[in-house]
This record gives structure tokens, sequence and C-alpha cells, in this order.
């Protein structure tokens, strides 16, 4: 068997980053390394921590990681991936003009460039989003959208990265903290392919990795009430009605709104339509009621007002990356 060389896979510290950001991911890497090792094949993966300078750099968590060397003397030809991660912290270097310099250099020049939570926002500053897809945590958009209109915000899902795609397997972000580790696992399973993928999720004590396109957070238990004050009774109602009638016009009649002006308010004020939301929150009480087992597909599709386990399927393969049997198998109890 030929021996390859292993990839370096580098992460970004700079200071008040998450640490979570920057663990989760680096741990996955090295999981997949220790069961490569346990079966007698070298480690796949050599890991650096970059920042302006090497030596220690405190987290927002309040301890310090020790950076390996500073990015601005590495030469990025060596670097198979790249990943800036995000934290409070993030703000202060969106004006770093060294780092953004460095990340436009090095982006044609590495395999693979990521972002992991509000690190989306560094590699918007730098161009490198620019028309297009992106997510970060979900209490960054707002910002993401407002500073970058240019770039195709998504928030309905963990993570961009396709290994399939020549655009989003080269340049990707993902959502919040622990979408770093589902991130992560993509990246190991296009590597080295699902079975290890799964036994790294295994030895981190995961359910399974969870698909790119999953939703960040609940619609039902998080209605963005905050940013949307003129729908926040309507977004309270819904979740009450959801095997009823939930059409435009019914929205429409409960929000006391023409129907083309409650879409021109769910647009900007949620950048979304209120069919598309509905959608969404239905979804959400169907996984919930599909984890728990206590029943039929059928019986779901009617609870949740998709008339038809069809139906059912199909908003559940877009939102969640699987059929329903396959989510009941994955997320329920044992």
């Amino acid at each position: 068997m030929p021996f390859h060389p292993p990839r370096t896979v580098a992460c970004l510290l700079y200071p008040g980053v998450m640490s979570l950001d920057v663990v989760g991911p680096m741990q996955v890497f090295g999981s997949a390394n220790a069961e490569r090792t346990g079966h007698g094949l070298p480690p796949a993966y050599a890991l650096q921590l970059l920042a302006e300078a090497a030596g220690p750099v405190a987290t927002s968590a309040g301890f310090a990681l020790v950076a390996d060397g500073a990015w601005g003397t590495t030469d990025s030809t060596g670097l198979d991936t790249v990943l800036v991660p995000g934290g409070d912290g993030v703000v202060g270097q969106l004006d770093n003009a060294a780092l953004q310099d460095w990340l436009r250099r090095a982006e044609p020049r590495v395999r693979r460039l990521g972002s992991v939570c509000s690190g989306a926002l560094l590699l918007a500053r730098a161009g490198l989003l620019d028309g297009q897809r992106a997510t970060t945590h979900w209490c960054r958009l707002d910002m993401l959208r407002q500073d970058h209109p240019q770039v195709q915000v998504d928030a309905d899902c963990l993570h961009t990265y396709d290994a399939g795609s020549p655009v989003y397997g080269h340049l990707f972000t993902s959502a919040g903290v622990t979408a770093g580790i589902d991130l992560a696992l993509a990246l190991v399973e296009a590597d080295l392919g699902r079975p290890l993928a799964l036994a790294v999720a295994r030895r981190l004590v995961m359910f399974l990795r969870r698909p790119g396109g999953q939703a960040q957070f609940s619609q039902l238990l998080a209605p963005e009430t905050r940013h949307a004050p003129r729908l926040a009774a309507l977004l309270e109602w819904i979740p009450s009605q959801l095997g009823g009638d939930l059409s435009l016009d019914a929205l429409a009649e409960r929000a006391c709104m023409p129907p083309r002006t409650l879409t021109r308010v769910f647009q900007r004020e949620l950048g979304t339509t209120p069919g598309r939301y509905v959608e969404r929150v239905r979804v959400e009480a169907a996984s919930a009621l599909l984890a728990q087992a206590q029943a039929s597909v059928a019986t779901v599709a009617r609870l949740c007002g998709f008339e038809h386990p069809e139906n059912l399927r199909r908003s559940l393969h877009k939102h969640r990356a699987a059929s329903p049997q396959a989510y009941a198998q994955r997320f329920g109890a044992d």
C-alpha cells in the first residue's frame, strides 16, 4: 500500500476565540488518527494551531490555547485544510487587514477553507463569500446579512460543505459551535469514508453525523419573535394549529393583514415566506413525534398538517436529509 503523508489541518486562533470552535473540530481529526492507528494505519492528519504569533492565546472561556506558529509566516501551500473559528473576539479581527490578506492568498492554495460559527464573518470580510451560500451562528445571521448583502445567507443548515461540489467542497461555512463537529465529521467522511467517520462519531459519543442541511435550532422552541415583533402573536399561534389550515389566506386573516403585506413582512423580518416558515415548523413537530416513536408515519403526517405520508417524506428529506423511517431509527429512543 503506497504511503500518503498526513494532510495538514490548520485552525486559526485569536484573542477571544470560542474554544469549542477550535477544539471540537480538531478533536474529530485527532480521533480519526486514533481510529486509524488502532488498525495499524498511519495518521491521516497533522494538526496545527496558527495565530498572529506563536504562543498562548486567550479564549473566550478564560483559558489559553497554544499556537504552534504564526499564520503570517506559514506557507499556505503546505496546508490542506484551514478552519476559521468564531467567538466573541471575532469582531476585533474584522479590521485585521493582514489576516484578511493572508486568507485571500491562502484560499486558492489550500484544498479546503472553511469557517466554524461566526468565523464566517472573517471570510466574508475578506470577500471570499461573495455570491455564495453561507451560514453562521444564528445570533450572527443578521450581522452577516446586513454587512455582506452579496452573500446568500442560509439560516437553516448546519454547514454548507458538499464534497461533490467544486464550489462548496472547497470553500464552506458552518453554524454555531457544535456544528463545527458535524462539519469536521463530514470532512473526515469525504477523506476517509463513512465507516471511519461513524467510528469517530461513536468514539466521541455522538448519535451519528447530523446532515449538513439540518436546521440549527428548534423553530418550536425559539420562534423568532424578538426579531419579528409584528409577527410575534402569529408565530406563537402557528404551532398550535399545525393540523389545520395554515394557508397564506388563513395566516393573513389571523394577522389582520392583506396576504401580500404579510408576505413582505415575513421576508423583511424573517427572511423567508409564510409557506416556508410553516413547513419548517411542521417538520420540527413531525421530527419530535418520530423521535418519540409514539405514532405511525401516517398519523404523524396527519397531526402535523402534511395530509399524506408522501408529503411528509418530501419535506423531511428536504430539511433533514432523511426519510421518516430513517429519522425515527436515527434519533428515536433505544
